[in-house]
């Protein structure tokens, strides 16, 4: 066994990785950015070697010096993570070259598999099913509409050097092709260095499940059975579990000798995840066709680890060492269910846009991290650590373990109630919002389950303005009474000597301005108007947040307050509601209208009008690129382009304004 380890990635994979060999008496060595100078997984690794800037490209891809750090620092292997260098076959050539032990697969793996043409073709030798495509090397536009019109549509275009959701574009019909395509490379040259592309079938209502497998250097092979991947957006993954719900033990063995076939056929070596796109007939079968494989740890690992009560890390280290897998195929076996979920700086009622700031907040439930157990939280930042635009936008991960799957749906739905994250937009709400749709909690799942259920996933709102009110009107008061003093006039209780004294309070919430009242009572007792509701007010501050029951409601609130913004959370969800300062908004302008800014820093990619261009409301006018993916920028409503006031390939601090449009006269 290696002495030390150092880890060529960052955040929340750098700090598991650094968990597993701290605990198997590992030294670890870390590698940061300017950007990650203070990062928590700087912090969780013995030593730490600066590498640059921080973009990746002047970071976290310079191999070249990732190698001279593991040289430098006496480290005797290598472990890439994901993402970053972890599919990079030049790297791992290049480390087995300097004497280092890459943590992974062999480089003529990676080649193998690194291609979606060249591996599906290897795939079909060996026997694993194939979704009818074209997977040829010639990529002349035209003959790539010609096979996709043969296909039949829908067709799914995919960058055939990429993952993750990037250049990947679903087309619905032949006319719209041409666009897409050259979309779809634009974003894969950028993402991956290569614009090929390769052309399939859309499967309808398709799921995606893939297989965990592992292999080691004396050829043998298992596999650790299956995680549900379907839950997606943007082709990203957002929920997954295992096992897979509606999984038979004869699918699940036909699946997983396919994935173990797949590894044999590439000798792979360690850890690796087989992907299958799992078509459902209307007769209740299942048939599965091999998407890709990737040659590395998955984002979901934990799933797996918590069904089996394996560590998959600690088994690459034993694998790469030069050991034995620790057990065979029929020593392995599934107990309970787990479910992961993916917290992320993005705002899913704007497309999911990423987001960008300061964790000003970030309270967890009482959980393990990075270590099996009924709830575990894996992360890479702690409260005050920034979320930046140069790396993917992911926050956490929370793992849930339960008997069966209700259990850990339950289980995943308290944790998140449980997750107060302020100073940055995310996911939790929607991701509740997700557990507690009909799809999912059935398990009615495939790849069409956000679009789907969006009726029940966005632009919620389960709080509500009476009890968001109350909840920050009593906040006040008991700021009021924590800076009271022992002079009875300092006293905030509202005592007059004759007659009621009523307070005044303007709110805003969900766009719309509310007044208040609230009337102090002789008998001590508190009456509150918002709106058209009444009722009398009750509260108690306790341990775990206020105690407060308003109009027939009662429940458990956290108030989180930056400046006139409470983030008010309950059990039932969480909002924000805005205490006006009439006095401070006192004499301010209208918006203005007809800006169109960045909504965070990136790259212009390109402009869709020009000058002196009529536009309607909806229409895509600009196209960034930020935190690894394209975002379109639409017109907000109809107008003139007066101005474009940047370029293609300029980089755009956020708010920056992009172009001029000039409403159009009646």
């Amino acid at each position: 066994m290696f002495n030390k380890i150092l880890i060529a990635n960052r955040g929340e994979i750098a700090c598991r990785v650094a968990a597993t060999a701290r605990r198997m008496g590992l030294k670890t060595v870390a590698v940061y950015s300017d950007a990650d100078a203070s990062a928590k997984h700087v912090a969780a690794c013995d030593e730490s070697v600066h590498l640059g800037g921080s973009a990746p490209k002047d970071s976290y891809l310079r191999w070249k010096k990732v190698i001279e750090a593991a040289q430098a620092t006496g480290a005797q292997a290598v472990h890439p993570g994901y993402g970053f260098l972890s599919e990079n076959q030049d790297f791992a050539k290049t480390c087995v070259a300097a004497g280092l032990v890459f943590i992974g697969p062999p480089a003529s793996a990676i080649a193998a598999m690194g291609l979606k043409a060249e591996s599906k073709q290897l795939m079909e030798r060996a026997g694993v099913p194939l979704v009818p495509g074209y997977h040829g090397s010639d990529q002349d536009p035209a003959l790539l509409q010609l096979k996709a019109d043969e296909i039949g549509y829908p067709v799914l275009i995919k960058a055939s050097a990429g993952g993750g959701g990037k250049g990947m574009r679903a087309v619905e019909r032949s006319q719209d092709f041409a666009d897409a395509l050259t979309s779809c490379k634009r974003e894969a040259i950028n993402s991956f260095g290569s614009d090929a592309v390769l052309v399939e079938k859309y499967v309808q209502r398709p799921r995606h499940i893939e297989i965990q497998v592992f292999g080691d250097s004396f050829g043998n092979y298992v596999y650790l059975f299956e995680r549900d991947c379907s839950v997606q957006r943007r082709h990203q993954k957002v929920l997954e579990e295992a096992p897979a719900p509606g999984m038979t033990p004869e699918l699940r063995a036909r699946m997983g000798e396919a994935a173990v076939a797949a590894a044999r056929a590439v000798n792979y070596v360690g850890a690796g995840t087989v992907e299958f796109i799992v078509e459902q007939n209307d007769d209740g079968r299942m048939d599965f066709f091999f998407m890709e494989m990737n040659t590395r740890l998955q984002v979901e690992h934990p799933v797996t680890e918590a069904i089996t009560g394996l560590d998959l890390v600690e088994w690459q280290l034993r694998v790469a060492s030069g050991e034995a897998l620790p057990c065979s195929q029929d020593q392995l076996k599934i107990t309970g269910h787990a479910i992961e979920a993916r917290i992320c700086a993005e705002n899913p009622d704007n497309n999911f846009l990423p987001a960008t700031g300061r964790l000003d907040v970030y309270r967890k439930p009482l959980c393990s991290s990075f270590a099996i157990s009924p709830l575990r939280f894996d992360d890479g930042v702690r409260q005050g650590d920034s979320i930046s635009p140069f790396y993917d936008s992911m926050v956490a991960k929370v793992i849930v373990h339960g008997d069966t799957r209700a259990q850990a749906l339950a289980r995943l739905d308290d944790a998140l109630a449980q997750t107060h994250i302020i100073g940055l937009t995310t996911n939790v709400q929607f991701l509740r919002h997700v557990l507690q749709s009909p799809s999912f909690a059935q398990a009615n799942l495939d790849t069409g389950l956000i679009p789907r259920e969006a009726g029940v996933l966005f632009n919620q709102e389960h709080v509500g303005l009476a009890l968001a009110a109350a909840a920050d009107v009593v906040q006040t008061l008991l700021d009021e009474r924590a800076a009271e003093g022992n002079d009875p006039f300092s006293k905030t209780d509202g005592w007059r000597s004759h007659g009621v004294f009523t307070r005044r309070f303007a709110f805003e919430f969900a766009g719309e301005q509310v007044q208040a009242g609230l009337t102090y009572l002789h008998d001590g007792a508190l009456f509150l108007s918002v709106g058209e509701t009444t009722g009398v007010l009750e509260f108690a501050a306790t341990p775990a947040g206020i105690d407060l029951s308003f109009a027939g409601q009662r429940a458990l609130v956290t108030v989180y307050r930056q400046g006139e913004l409470a983030h008010i959370h309950t059990a039932q969800g969480a909002t924000r509601i805005i205490a006006v300062d009439l006095l401070l908004h006192a004499g301010e302008a209208p918006a203005e209208v007809g800006r169109l800014t960045a909504p965070m820093p990136g790259k212009v990619v390109s402009f869709a009008v020009k000058a002196g261009d009529r536009v309607q409301r909806g229409q895509a006018l600009a196209v960034m690129d930020a935190m690894k993916m394209e975002h379109t920028i639409a017109a907000p409503i109809d107008g003139v382009v007066e101005e474009l006031l940047y370029a293609p390939g300029d980089q755009v601090v956020e708010g920056a304004e992009l172009l001029k449009l000039v409403v159009i006269e009646a």
